[in-house]
This record gives C-alpha cells, sequence and structure tokens, in this order.
C-alpha cells in the first residue's frame, strides 16, 4: 500500500534564527580581543537590506533621467527615519493589545526589532520626509516618487522575509502543500488547533506579488514613460489590490472598523487614491516632464570640476555662469536665458 505523501510544508525558522550575535561570530573568527556582544535581529536586517535595494534601483532610474548620481541618499535622509516612525506609529495604534495591558513594558512600543512595522503608516511618513528631501535638493517630488514606486515594492519583499523570520502575520489553517509551520506556543495560534495543523504564508505570497509589481511597474515605465506621478499611482492601486486579498487571510488580531480588519480598509484606500491621482495627474500633465529638477535647480555633470571654479551651469537668476564672469563674447547685462525657457 503506498503511504500518503506528506504536505511539503514551509519550515519556519527556529528561534536561533531570530537574532545573530556578531561579537560572537567575531570571536570564533580569532578576534578574542572583542568582548562586546552585538545582536542583530533578522527582521531588521531584512528591512536594512530592503532599505538598501530601494535605495541602489531608485538611484539608477533618477540617475538615468538626469538627477545627480547618489542625490537619492540625501532625500532618503529625510525618508527613512520618517518612515520608520510612522511605519511603527501605525503598527502599535493598529494593534493596541499588544503593548498597552495591564503589567505592560510600554518601552516595547519602541522595540522595532522584535517586528512591527506597518507599510501604510511607513507611506505617509516616507512621504513627508521624501517632499522635504525634495524641497532642500530642489528635486521633483512626483519625479521622485516614480522612480521610487517599483523600489517599495522590492524593499517590501524583503520586509515580507523578515515577518517569516519572526513567524509572524501568517494566514489561516490550510491543507494546502505549501502551508507553513509555526513553532508552538503563539498567540495568533486560535485555542484548540492541533500542533500539526499549518497556515498560509502569507509572507510568501506577499513576496511574490511584490517581485510582480516590480517588474510589472518597469514594464510600464519603459513602454510609456509614465511621470508625474502616475507610476506611484500604479504602484498603490497594485499594492492595494494585493494586501486588501492577503489581509482577509491573515490570523493575527487586528482592529475591526465596521467588522472590517483596518488594513483591509487602508489597502482599498491605497487603491482609491492611486486611481485618483492617475486620472487627475493625467489631465493636468498630459505631457513629458521637463525633468527631474525644479526650475532654476538644475544640476549639470561638468560643475565644480573646473580648477578655476567657473560654473557652466545657469544660475537662479537666468544667466550663465560664464557670462556673468565676464567671459568675451558675451554681456552678463544682457545675455541669459531663462532656465526653465
Amino acid at each position: 500500500m503506498i503511504p500518503a505523501l506528506q504536505p511539503l510544508s514551509i519550515p519556519s525558522p527556529g528561534e536561533e534564527w531570530r537574532a545573530f550575535n556578531l561579537g560572537e561570530w567575531l570571536r570564533e573568527l580569532g578576534l578574542t580581543w572583542f568582548s562586546f556582544d552585538i545582536l542583530i535581529n533578522a527582521y531588521a536586517l531584512c528591512i536594512l537590506l530592503g532599505i538598501v535595494a530601494a535605495v541602489l534601483l531608485t538611484n539608477a532610474r533618477l540617475s538615468r533621467r538626469g538627477a545627480e548620481p547618489w542625490i537619492v541618499l540625501d532625500i532618503a535622509l529625510f525618508a527613512v527615519p520618517l518612515g520608520i516612525i510612522g511605519g511603527r506609529i501605525y503598527h502599535v495604534v493598529t494593534h493596541p493589545a499588544d503593548y498597552f495591558f495591564p503589567g505592560a513594558d510600554l518601552l516595547r512600543v519602541l522595540y522595532i526589532w522584535e517586528g512591527g512595522m506597518a507599510i501604510f503608516g511607513a507611506l505617509i511618513g516616507g512621504a513627508i520626509g521624501a517632499y522635504l528631501g525634495c524641497r532642500v535638493t530642489g528635486i521633483r517630488f512626483w519625479a521622485f516618487a516614480d522612480a521610487l514606486a517599483p523600489g517599495l515594492l522590492l524593499a517590501q519583499a524583503f520586509g515580507r522575509l523578515g515577518n517569516w523570520f519572526n513567524q509572524e502575520l501568517f494566514g489561516l489553517p490550510t491543507d494546502l502543500p505549501w502551508g507553513l509551520e509555526i513553532d508552538r506556543p503563539n498567540p495568533a495560534i486560535p485555542v484548540g488547533l492541533p500542533d500539526d495543523i499549518l497556515f498560509h504564508p502569507t509572507f510568501l505570497y506577499e513576496i511574490i506579488w511584490n517581485l510582480a509589481g516590480v517588474a510589472v511597474l518597469l514594464l510600464l515605465d519603459a513602454r510609456l514613460r509614465v511621470q508625474w506621478g502616475k507610476l506611484l499611482g500604479a504602484y498603490l492601486i497594485w499594492y492595494g489590490v494585493g494586501r486588501s486579498v492577503f489581509e482577509t487571510i491573515r490570523l493575527d488580531p487586528s482592529e475591526l472598523f465596521l467588522g472590517v480588519r483596518v488594513n483591509v480598509w487602508a489597502a482599498w484606500a491605497a487603491v482609491v487614491l492611486g486611481i485618483v491621482l492617475v486620472l487627475v495627474q493625467r489631465r493636468r500633465h498630459p505631457g513629458v516632464e521637463p525633468g527631474p529638477y525644479q526650475p532654476g535647480r538644475e544640476w549639470s555633470p561638468d560643475a565644480g570640476v573646473d580648477s578655476e571654479d567657473v560654473y557652466t551651469e545657469t544660475d537662479l537668476t537666468g544667466n550663465d555662469a560664464d557670462e556673468v564672469a565676464g567671459k568675451p563674447g558675451s554681456s552678463p547685462a544682457t545675455s541669459g536665458t531663462p532656465a526653465n525657457a
């Protein structure tokens, strides 16, 4: 008699994989003088890797449009911290029972390395930070947002891998072959379920959906030159549709509004906002963006190269720097063309 096939279940990393002691590793490599223990949480590492991946992709896309290479780092100095703060605040607000109860350690609200980052809060905080960074650097906000859109999905794919390490945000019980194994005890598992029950690997579903979205957005941009924030709108639609589905099968407790999980409402709002953004920007800006910089803030690859410190880019008054310097063949008082002509 042929035995029944066992499910090709997905194992979850054990407790020892959730944090890595860098100090211990260094001592094992022979650096015995290094006596400090430095714990690096796998979840935090996945978030950082996602940020790095998003920065690299965004830098390549923004530079290709004519922006100064690595100007994205200046914007990231504003966007990343505010995005992390916004993501954490949103998570805590939508999961109050995890942090506010009799005898709770309120400092755990700050323990982001233990897990708990809400993408919708991160988007709000990150958008505020990106706007501030764009104001400082002179980059058009919509140009930056469109350059960032595929990178957002890429970063979110890395973040979902962190949920796998933490054994959190998994889905309902399932008998599908790719069910996810979860160690017991786990507060998200309802009382009474058998110990051998498997769960939907929602982290994997979102990783696949997000990576597919990266490909779709890059293809849209390559074929249609989607600008003026419309690619950001496409991102909101893509992510909102997927998240609204995956959120409904998650098992972790969440705040409800009118019987629906708050994150589902947020996903629907993202879809609506994305559609509105595409339609409004299509009507307001049917043409091609003039460039990634705001008028008067343009950057030239040759700026700062001349040994005599004579700049060749157009200054804020619209006069060429060579003309202002009084070079032959031009008059500073009469020549010059506005930078945004």
